[in-house]
């Protein structure tokens, strides 16, 4: 098109200038000047003709950020720093060509020009923990596409490889005590064949103490849980897409620069920042629908109905998303819970996890779903309307003990456990590779809910730990004829059916709240005293006691009068950890909100039979060290429970302290304006706090890792509370800080 252009052109040109040149005319001059530049222009733009085409030649360098004698940074906590290059290789040109040849139409022949080149970057005095993400010229990139290698700046640190191969192993230092990382081969080209600016988000702790003498959160958790629990591809790690219509597709877990997806980032990002975690409690929510126990059907939810992604359709308990029924939504129409995780994303965390050197402890999860202006019956008061997404801890009878007509110690309280137990058995089940379906008859029990996950679980290639239940306080402590505690017998049932599914490599155990596994007081006048979880913890198919602990370990005011205050600050450590088996809970209780406002605390004593740890929740040594026995109407009974002195360890299956104003106040209050439940611990302003949660990871790691305070059992020879498996609340599945900053 060019050449036809310009020739005409140059032809008008000549003719306006008239005359000959060596008897050709201008004309003809001004047609072949114009045709042999438009020939040349067509060539270039649409590869005709033969001559040879260069693209992405570039003849000089710059390189990011190298200045000579610049301080190196010194960084705690998490920050984005800029680097200084400290090595780098010349640059790798790289140039293939295609075209020419012989016979038919001619081709150009065309020459690519690409550039790698190999660079270290210094990016602080170390030592780090991670390099959590990174940018190039502002644009975040995925870390997988630097071929990076990050060296934390330790006092061992060995030469980088590609340093050591270009200059010599002998002219290569390690640079011990600075952080630095190496990209090997980066290639150029998506930079514009330069080298961006590189900025780096460091992720450093102060990790200068030790277990037994913690200096922050990275040294004292060994063991976490893994929440939120909910959400149908959260646990996954294989992408998955939606179909958004008209050809657009949107992605169900992956929201980070990074092609992985959102829970293997999580993963990643813990086994960088918590070197010292060896366990994770993975979580996993069905939904209960009624706090009254005859009433509540328990089920997997989906979060939508619409088509499946076709990468991995949603299925649960051989239960489609078409069949499933659907978590609450808000008032803009936004589901209020994810939906239960597909089972083929808990395979593939359960192995991720394993795979990265954790253990793995399955905690099943139960979240209710009553929204505002329900009609349900409330249990404790017979009125019309329960509260708003409670806790699964107050599912109970169909009235509740002490409210009038309460079944409670009747066989009719016996029936309405059973029929949330349901009837699902373990052969009521199929399993095809990894793939559970359940065949039995119509049932939406509690049964059917473990059952399930025992056997996927086994599927997966097996957990180091299975938990058969979590914080069923309002449930074991329903009793039947005879006062017996049928959730509890059902709860032996189960914990003997999950031991056949999931061998005897697996610890099994029931994840009690911390008013629910030291016993049972009534609080009727009785003067009654069950050590009623006993027969589950003696029974030969529980491995260990677990607890959700979250007891206080302050009772801190503002000002200067209140009774604690000689201790200077609720962050003093000693004065924590004195309340670890101190305090409330230990030496003293309120008796009444009142009392606690005027601070009248009453001691906890047992003028009876000299037991006081009875009634001291957290008095952990005498309630594992000591023979228990049930009181009935106040009277000790000749013969001891199950239990013997020492007879199995214990896990805290969760514990933690919210990052809010005098948290350890009350460590089990949590800020969720969706739920009945939430609250702010006694006397907090509500203001973010996140010095009280370490200072209370801390206190827990140095009270208890101090074996003074942690005896070895003569039954098992080992430590009364196996601090290696204490878990956490929480680690996030939803990569920090893409979650929550993405909306």
């Amino acid at each position: 098109m060019a050449t036809l252009l310009l020739s005409a052109a140059g032809a008008a040109l000549g003719g306006t200038v008239g005359g000959t040149l060596l008897g050709v005319s201008s004309v003809a001059i001004g047609r072949l000047a114009g045709a042999t530049l438009g020939r040349a222009i067509d060539q270039r733009l649409l590869g005709q003709g033969a001559s040879a085409v260069e693209t992405g030649k570039v003849e000089r360098f710059r390189l990011t950020g190298a200045s000579e004698g610049s301080a190196i940074g010194q960084i705690y906590g998490r920050m984005r720093v800029g680097g200084q290059v400290i090595w780098a290789t010349e640059f790798l040109e790289t140039s293939s060509t295609s075209g020419g040849g012989k016979g038919g139409p001619a081709r150009p022949r065309t020459t690519t020009y690409s550039y790698s080149v190999s660079l270290g970057i210094a990016l602080c005095e170390g030592e780090i923990s991670q390099v959590a993400r990174v940018w190039a010229d502002g644009e975040e990139v995925s870390l997988e596409t630097l071929n990076m290698r990050v060296y934390p700046g330790s006092e061992t640190q060995l030469p980088d490889p590609k340093i050591a191969a270009v200059q010599g192993a002998e002219n290569t230092p390690a640079f011990r005590g600075t952080a630095y990382v190496v990209m090997e081969d980066l290639a150029l080209e998506p930079f514009g064949n330069r080298v961006p600016q590189f900025t780096f988000e460091v992720v450093r702790p102060a990790q200068n103490g030790t277990l037994d003498a913690p200096k922050d959160m990275a040294d004292a958790v060994q063991a976490v849980a893994m929440m939120p629990g909910t959400g149908e591809y959260a646990l996954a790690t294989t992408p998955v897409h939606y179909d958004a219509g008209y050809g657009v597709t949107a992605s169900a877990n992956v929201n980070t620069a990074s092609a992985q997806t959102d829970f293997s980032v999580s993963l990643e990002a813990l086994g960088d920042q918590l070197p010292n975690c060896k366990s994770t409690s993975l979580i996993v929510s069905w939904f209960g629908d009624d706090l009254r126990c005859g009433s509540c059907a328990l089920t997997p939810r989906a979060e939508r109905n619409e088509a499946d992604p076709a990468d991995m359709p949603w299925r649960v308990s051989g239960i489609s998303r078409t069949e499933a029924e659907l978590v609450p939504l808000d008032g803009d129409a936004h589901p209020i819970y994810g939906g239960t995780p597909t089972d083929q994303s808990v395979t593939e965390a359960i192995q991720a996890i394993r795979a990265s050197g954790q253990e793995v402890m399955f905690y099943p999860f139960i979240l209710m779903t009553q929204e505002e202006g329900n009609t349900l019956p409330n249990p404790y008061s017979g009125a019309s309307g329960q509260p708003v997404l409670p806790w699964r801890g107050r599912i109970t009878t169909s009235l509740a003990s002490g409210v009038p007509g309460s079944p409670d110690k009747s066989a009719s309280a016996e029936a309405e456990v059973a029929a949330f137990m349901g009837s699902a058995q373990v052969g009521d089940f199929a399993v095809s590779g990894e793939d559970v379906s359940y065949t039995g008859p119509a049932d939406t029990g509690y049964r059917r809910f473990i059952l399930h996950y025992a056997h996927l679980c086994a599927a997966a290639g097996g957990v180091d730990a299975f938990c058969i239940g979590s914080e069923m306080r309002g449930l074991t402590t329903i009793r039947g004829a005879g006062n017996s505690f049928p959730a509890v017998e059902a709860l032996i049932t189960l914990a003997q059916e999950c031991r056949a599914i999931l061998g005897t490599d697996c610890d099994i155990s029931y994840a009690a709240d911390w008013s629910e596994y030291f016993g049972y007081q009534p609080q009727d006048g009785t003067g009654d005293v069950f050590f009623h979880l006993d027969p589950l913890w003696a029974s030969p198919e529980i491995d260990f006691i677990g607890i959700d602990n979250y007891m206080p370990l302050s009772d801190w005011r503002e000002g200067f009068e209140h009774l604690d205050a000689a201790a200077g600050a609720i962050y003093d450590l000693d004065y924590l950890t004195a309340n670890v088996q101190g305090g409330e809970g230990y030496d003293w209780f309120y008796h009444s909100q009142d009392a606690r406002e005027a601070q009248i605390r009453t001691p906890i004593t047992d003028g009876a039979y000299g037991e006081p740890w009875i009634y001291r929740y957290k008095d952990i040594r005498s309630w594992w060290s000591n023979l228990h026995y049930n009181r009935l109407e106040g009277v000790r009974s000749d013969d001891e429970t199950a239990w013997l002195p020492g007879l199995k360890p214990i896990r805290f299956t969760e514990y933690g302290c919210a990052a809010i104003d005098k948290g350890t106040n009350q460590p089990n209050k949590f800020l969720d304006p969706k739920s009945s439940e939430s609250s702010l611990p006694y006397f907090s302003n509500g203001l973010r706090d996140p010095l009280i949660q370490m200072q209370y990871l801390r206190a827990m790691a140095t009270y208890w890792n101090d074996a003074a305070n942690n005896p070895v059992s003569e039954e098992y020879g080992a430590s009364m509370i196996d601090m290696t498996r204490a878990h956490v609340w929480a680690w996030d599945a939803r990569p920090y800080p893409y979650f929550p900053g993405l909306t």
